[in-house]
C-alpha cells in the first residue's frame, strides 16, 4: 500500500513539474504580478451630474413677459418677492416686463462650494411670455428634489442663480419663436454646497478592515493641503463608504481621477510591485492595452515614471499619447512635446492632450500651448487659449479686458489666420486671434433689438441706441473690431447683442474672418489605430476633421446661432 502511495505522489510531482515547465515566462510574470486593486473592491459614488431647479422671476423685459396663472408657482414667487421686501408683490408679478420661469442647473461631479455653473432658463408651456431677450433673472435658490413615498419633495438649497439672460441672437427674419423662450446665464449659479465624491465598497468586500486598507493605500499615493496641513484624499467613513477629496491636479478631470484612484493596488509587497511594473511596461507598448497600463503606471506615481518614459519613444502614436498623458498628471515636463503633437495631429486625442497640458506647471507646457495658438486648427487654437487661461488667468497672452462686467475681451497675438471665438458656456467672452481685425464697410447690422450699427465707406462706424421713450444715443468709433465691441457695451448692450452683431456681420460678409462658437474639442471620438502616425477620428486630414466636426458650431449652438463655415455640418 505504501509503495502504491509513493508511486502516486511521484507521478503527481512529475505532472506538476510538467505543468510548470509548459507555462511561458510571460504567464509566470503575470501570475506573480497579480495585485488586488481598489477597483476590485469598490465602485465610484457621486459620478453623475446633479440636476437642481426652482421657479424664478425674470425682470427687465420690454413688454414681452406675462402675468403668470394662479398656481403653486405663482404663490411661491409671491412669497419670494415678499421675502426681498418688495411691496405689492402681486402687482409686480403681473407686469408685462416680468416673467415666471423654470430655472435649472447641472452641478458636475466633484463640484466645490463657490464653483460657478451654467444656468438654463425656460418659459413654462402654459405661459403667455413671448421672449426672454433683454431679461435678467433675480436671485433664485436652486434645490435638489428627492422622491419620498411616491412624491417629490424639496431638498437642500444647492446653488444660487442670477444674472443677465443669453438668448438666441439671430436676426429677426431668422429667429425661431421657440428659441426666444429659453436662455442661458453663463456661469450664473454659484454652488453653496460641495458635491460628495467617494467610493462604495462592493457588498462582498464590506468591512472596517477593508475600508481602512483602501484608504491607507490611496493616501500613500494621493494627498493634498488643507488649512496648511498635508492630508490624504481618502477618508474611510464606514465599512461601506470612503469619502474623497478632489486632488487639485484632477479638479477638471474627475473621471480620470477616479480611474487612477481605482487603479491603486491594495497591500502590495515590494517584490510584487516590481513584477507588476515589468508587466505593465510590456502592456504599455501594446495599443490594445496601452491606456489601462498607463493609468495603472500613473497610479504607481514615481514607481511608474520610468516605464512611462519608455512609452514616449514608441513608434506607435497611441502609445506615445497615453504615456505622455499619464506623465503630465505626474507633472513630468517631457510629456509636453508629445501632447502638443497630439493636439496638432489627432482629433481623437486632442481633448485629452489639452486637458493634460492644462495641469502641468512647467515652462515646457507653457511653451507648447503658446506655440499652439498659431495652429491652423480652430480647436487647437482655442483649446490652447483655454488651457493657458486655466493655468494662469493673469498670463499676458490671455488676461483679457473686463467690459463693465458684461463680457471679457481677449486679444491674442497669433500668427495663424484671423479668428474670432465666442462661447455659450462657462463665461461670456470674445477671444480675438490676430491683430487689426476690422469690419468691412459700408455695412448695416443690428446688435440686438435696440442698437443699430452703420459703417460708412470711409471706415467710420456709427452706433445708435434707440429707447422706448423715442430718445437716441449715438457714438462714433473706428471700424476696428475691438472699438465696435466696446461701443456696444458702453451703449448698454449685452453679450448676446455683441454675438448678434458679429453673427450678422459674418453672414453679410462685413467680417472677413472665421467666427467660431464653443470650439473646445469633445472627448470620446473614435480613432483608427495606426502604426507610426497619430490616430485620427476618420480618414480625413486632421484639419478636415477639425473643420467638419470639431468647432462646435453645429453641435452646441441653438438653431439660429452663427452659421457653420463651409465644410462644417
Amino acid at each position: 500500500m505504501l509503495s502504491v502511495l509513493a508511486c502516486w505522489l511521484i507521478a503527481l510531482s512529475g505532472c506538476a513539474q510538467i505543468a510548470v515547465r509548459h507555462q511561458s515566462p510571460e504567464a509566470l510574470a503575470e501570475a506573480a504580478a497579480e495585485a488586488e486593486l481598489v477597483s476590485d473592491l469598490t465602485v465610484p459614488y457621486g459620478i453623475h451630474p446633479h440636476v437642481v431647479h426652482s421657479t424664478g422671476l425674470v425682470v427687465g423685459l420690454p413688454g414681452t413677459g406675462s402675468d403668470p396663472a394662479l398656481g403653486p408657482g405663482r404663490q411661491t414667487m409671491v412669497e419670494e418677492i415678499q421675502r426681498h421686501g418688495v411691496p405689492q408683490a402681486d402687482a409686480f408679478l403681473s407686469s408685462p416686463n416680468t416673467a415666471l420661469v423654470n430655472v435649472r442647473a447641472m452641478i458636475p461631479p466633484g463640484a466645490q462650494k463657490g464653483d460657478r455653473i451654467d444656468v438654463e432658463v425656460l418659459v413654462p408651456r402654459e405661459s403667455q411670455t413671448t421672449s426672454l431677450a433683454d431679461g435678467r433673472l433675480l436671485e433664485t435658490r436652486l434645490r435638489e428634489f428627492v422622491r419620498l413615498g411616491g412624491r417629490y419633495r424639496e431638498g437642500h438649497v444647492m446653488a444660487l442663480a442670477k444674472g443677465s439672460l443669453l438668448v438666441d441672437p439671430a436676426p429677426e427674419q431668422e429667429r425661431n419663436p421657440e428659441s426666444q423662450l429659453r436662455a442661458r446665464i453663463l456661469g450664473g449659479a454659484v454652488a453653496v454646497k460641495p458635491r460628495p465624491l467617494g467610493l462604495t465598497l462592493r457588498p462582498s468586500a464590506r468591512s472596517i478592515r477593508n475600508s481602512r486598507r483602501i484608504g491607507t493605500a490611496i493616501n500613500k499615493r494621493f494627498y493634498t493641503k488643507q488649512h496648511g496641513r498635508t492630508v490624504g484624499v481618502a477618508n474611510p467613513k464606514s465599512d461601506e463608504y470612503i469619502d474623497l477629496i478632489v486632488h487639485p491636479r484632477y479638479k477638471d478631470n474627475i473621471q480620470r481621477y477616479l480611474e487612477v484612484l481605482r487603479s491603486v493596488a491594495v497591500g502590495e509587497a515590494e517584490t510584487q510591485r516590481r513584477s507588476r511594473v515589468a508587466l505593465l511596461s510590456r502592456q504599455l507598448l501594446d495599443s490594445i492595452t496601452t491606456r489601462a497600463a498607463a493609468l495603472r503606471l500613473e497610479a504607481l506615481g514615481e514607481h511608474g515614471r520610468e516605464a512611462l518614459h519608455t512609452g514616449l519613444n514608441s513608434s506607435n502614436s497611441e502609445v506615445r499619447f497615453h504615456a505622455a498623458e499619464a506623465l503630465a498628471y505626474l507633472d513630468d515636463p517631457e510629456a509636453a512635446a508629445v501632447l502638443a503633437e497630439a493636439v496638432r495631429d489627432s482629433a481623437a486625442f486632442r481633448a485629452g492632450a489639452l486637458a493634460a497640458l492644462a495641469v502641468m506647471d512647467s515652462p515646457e507646457a507653457y511653451d507648447a500651448l503658446v506655440n499652439l495658438l498659431d495652429s491652423r486648427s480652430v480647436e487647437a487654437r482655442y483649446g490652447a487659449f483655454h488651457a493657458l487661461w486655466k493655468l494662469n488667468p493673469g498670463h499676458p497672452l490671455v488676461r483679457g479686458e473686463d467690459l463693465n462686467g458684461t463680457l471679457t475681451l481677449h486679444q491674442v497675438r497669433s500668427e495663424g489666420p484671423a479668428l474670432i471665438h465666442v462661447t455659450r458656456s462657462r463665461r461670456p467672452e470674445v477671444v480675438v486671434f490676430g491683430s487689426e481685425i476690422t469690419f468691412l464697410t459700408p455695412m448695416v447690422v443690428d446688435a440686438g433689438r435696440h442698437i443699430m450699427i452703420n459703417g460708412d465707406a470711409s471706415g467710420q462706424v456709427r452706433l445708435t441706441r434707440f429707447s422706448t421713450d423715442d430718445s437716441e444715443r449715438t457714438v462714433h468709433v473706428s471700424n476696428r473690431l475691438e472699438d465696435v465691441i466696446r461701443a456696444i457695451v458702453d451703449l448698454g448692450g449685452s453679450y448676446a447683442d455683441v454675438v448678434d452683431a458679429l453673427s450678422q456681420a459674418r453672414a453679410s460678409r462685413s467680417l472677413d474672418c472665421r467666427l467660431a462658437v464653443d470650439a473646445l474639442p469633445s472627448r470620446g471620438r473614435p480613432n483608427r489605430r495606426t502604426e507610426g502616425q497619430m490616430a485620427e477620428s476618420d480618414t480625413r486630414s486632421p484639419q478636415a476633421a477639425d473643420d467638419a466636426g470639431a468647432s462646435g458650431l453645429g453641435r452646441l449652438r441653438p438653431a439660429s446661432w452663427p452659421a457653420a463655415e463651409p465644410g462644417e455640418p
